[in-house]
């Protein structure tokens, strides 16, 4: 079995049914407050995916995926296994809701279940989100209504310093964050890196690179 629908999980799928292994995926239902297909349904316009010259909505993307799955014989169940035992062959798990009832047997389980990423709960942060907060600079930092705007980067890891120096009126969560604000920076006028304490908790070179940038 796969648990997970992200593209992890769907890539998985395709090569163990093009193996006639016969797959099922367990794609979730509203596994962690994400619809089937995880973080991407969330994302707008993707456009450095291959194949994509225009780019892709995040959610379209999910459904080729999940279409090709289906395609070459993958069994996807809308459900979520909320438990699992993996101390013993065959391995153990059950449903959600079920967890009370005899488990269903695996001989081999993907854990394909993504991440997601770590919301403040401010006021407004739902209203706002993928429009004007978001949790991937990459994905979003491009769209126009970005840019050469002031953007704020909430968090002082490596991959909120890369994202700074990507985007730049946007307010970025992440744990990494010199990543997202070195992508930042080549959208917005102005990137903000705000941290907790007087120091990043990034590596020293990608640190480095977010003090010296004159847009952060």
């Amino acid at each position: 079995i796969i648990i997970g629908s992200g593209p992890a999980g769907h890539t998985a799928a395709i090569y163990l049914a093009r193996a006639n292994l016969n797959p099922v995926l367990f794609e979730g239902f509203m596994a962690n407050g994400f619809a089937a297909g995880g973080q991407l349904t969330t994302t707008t316009e993707i456009e450095n995916y291959p194949g994509f010259p225009t780019g892709i909505m995040g959610p379209e993307l999910m459904d080729k995926f999940r279409g090709q799955s289906i395609r070459f014989g993958t069994d996807v169940i809308t459900e979520t296994v909320s438990k699992i035992d993996l101390s013993a062959r065959p391995f153990r798990y059950w449903r959600e809701d079920q967890e009370n009832e005899p488990p269903e047997t695996a001989d081999a389980v993907i854990i394909a279940t993504g991440a997601s990423a770590k919301r403040l709960g401010l006021k407004g942060e739902e209203m706002y989100w993928q429009s004007g907060i978001s949790a991937c600079a990459v994905c979003d930092g491009a769209v126009p209504i970005f840019r050469n705007k002031f953007l704020a980067v909430i968090g002082g890891g490596d991959s909120a310093a890369e994202e700074a120096t990507c985007k730049q009126r946007m307010i970025c969560f992440s744990t990494i964050l010199i990543t997202i604000g070195l992508d930042l920076t080549k959208y917005g006028a102005h990137v903000y890196v705000l941290v907790r304490r007087g120091e990043l908790r990034a590596s020293k070179i990608m640190a480095k690179r977010l003090m010296n940038n004159p847009k952060i």
